[in-house]
């Protein structure tokens, strides 16, 4: 008897149906996942528990109050635009170039406000800033 021998074919691993189910898990994972942030975020902001004294010399002060007035040095500025705020801090920064920048804000002020002067400095070029804070009574 003459029996025909079975041609038997190359075994292989075919990938593309595996790529395919791969990428289906993806977008899969993709679209069910949510990216929303809970819209109230509940923050416990930092004390000033411990305070580090400044060495004494020359410094800028740049004072905020609670209705979010500057005052340079002591000398109200005339309005809140960051212009003159720029030009007043220029203007102290010229006396003393190396001088640091020290913030005193009033704890009720505006956030919008510290941060116009942080922006202020860094503008000028300022890489000495610290914001002035007072030492917690430990209750």
């Amino acid at each position: 008897m003459n029996f025909r021998r079975k041609t038997s074919e190359p075994v292989e691993i075919q990938l593309t149906p595996l790529i395919d189910v791969v990428f289906l898990l993806l977008i899969f994972f993709m679209v069910s996942t949510t990216f929303d942030r809970p819209s109230v975020m509940q923050l416990q902001l930092p004390r000033a528990d411990a305070t580090q004294e400044m060495p004494a010399g020359e410094r800028v002060r740049v004072g905020v109050d609670a209705q979010g007035r500057f005052f340079v040095d002591g000398a109200e500025l005339v309005n809140t635009q960051p212009r003159t705020l720029r030009a007043a801090l220029s203007r102290a920064l010229e006396a003393h170039p190396d001088a640091p920048v020290v913030i005193q804000a009033d704890a009720r002020a505006p956030h919008q406000a510290v941060v116009r002067v942080m922006d202020a400095a860094a503008r000028l070029g300022v890489s000495r800033l610290s914001i002035a804070t007072l030492e917690e009574d430990p209750r």
